[in-house]
């Protein structure tokens, strides 16, 4: 699409485009008039916006809209000030270009884990990682990993499972004592149960929380699932692998703080807790590191209560600013009729 890119707004840009609605709500200020407060993005970033008109109907969440803006900057940070919305129709618009996607196919991630899995010479470990994996089901191959953190982005579940995977390998020559299979279990496992903890379109747009993902979560949930497919593929009770990939899922945060009622208590799920938080905020700084210039701080980051800093990296080429043909147009089309 010939539209300027979200990571290239600017203050004072006007605009006029397609953008995909993530959060959208009708709000009152504090005079008591109501206001349109929405979430919108493409895919190389998120803003958030406003309009000033408590008559608008809160479009869709998941959807498409063409909206008519002008960028704005509120307590240091730039904002959309909407001034004319509608929702898109097909054929409109291309959903490539709006959706955050994981930087690799789906198939390929998918298959790096599979073949992980089939050259597994623990039988007990192998069937329950692929008893998790048909629990899962097809949703794998879009789920996000998070709604708003950490790879949240479309198959980004298995962006983050595959990393992971990549980083357990490259760890273990390190620590050659440490059971690999185990080790390489929880990872593809910690996280299978945010399937059911969130509600995703197949764009990976999550809009909500499940019922069991409010009340459970899916460190709780994933517990049961392991149990599920350890049923299924008529394991033992008394397995002792059953207990010790249910133990890497209900403590792979760490601590009760952040979710876990229990800490890790044997190596391979300690190296799972700090695999799955080296990853989870490298994903985090290479974002904020995109839509920050070198040589800037980002605003803070409350997933990590810190700015980020872009350093002036030798060899680095600054990202482009937007598609070249998109800026000549940019006034011209906000001139134009929604």
């Amino acid at each position: 699409m010939d539209q300027i890119a979200v990571a290239a707004f600017e203050k004072d840009l006007k605009f006029e485009g397609f953008l995909l609605v993530r959060t959208s709500e009708q709000r009152s200020s504090s005079n008591g008039s109501k206001y349109l407060d929405m979430t919108l993005c493409d895919r190389t970033g998120e803003m958030n916006a406003k309009m000033w008109d408590g008559t608008v109907t809160p479009p869709k969440v998941g959807g498409v809209i063409k909206v008519r803006a002008q960028v704005t900057e509120y307590n240091g940070r730039l904002q959309l000030r909407v001034n004319k919305v509608r929702e898109a129709e097909a054929g409109e618009y291309d959903l490539s270009f709006l959706v955050p996607c994981a930087p690799y196919p789906a198939e390929d991630m998918l298959r790096e884990i599979t073949d992980t899995v089939d050259a597994m010479r623990n039988t007990v470990l192998q069937k329950l990682v692929r008893g998790m994996l048909n629990l899962a089901g097809d949703k794998l191959m879009y789920y996000p990993a998070a709604q708003r953190l950490h790879h949240a982005e479309r198959s980004g579940l298995l962006h983050h499972t595959s990393s992971m995977l990549r980083l357990a390998k490259s760890v273990l020559p390190v620590y050659p004592w440490l059971d690999a299979e185990l080790l390489y279990a929880g990872v593809i496992v910690h996280d299978l149960s945010k399937i059911r903890e969130m509600k995703s379109d197949e764009a990976g747009n999550v809009n909500d929380y499940t019922t069991e993902g409010l009340l459970l979560g899916h460190l709780v949930r994933g517990v049961t699932q392991v149990r599920e497919a350890a049923r299924l593929a008529n394991l033992p009770e008394d397995e002792e692998y059953v207990l010790l990939l249910e133990h890497m899922v209900i403590s792979h945060h760490g601590e009760a703080e952040f979710g876990s009622p229990r800490p890790p208590m044997f190596p391979e799920a300690e190296m799972l807790h700090w695999i799955d938080l080296v990853d989870a905020r490298m994903n985090e700084m290479n974002g904020v590191l995109r839509r920050t210039p070198a040589g800037a701080f980002s605003e803070k980051i409350w997933s990590l209560d810190r700015r980020v800093y872009h350093p002036h990296y030798a060899g680095e080429q600054p990202a482009p600013e937007a598609p070249k043909a998109a800026r000549p147009d940019a006034e011209k089309a906000y001139q134009g009729l929604l």
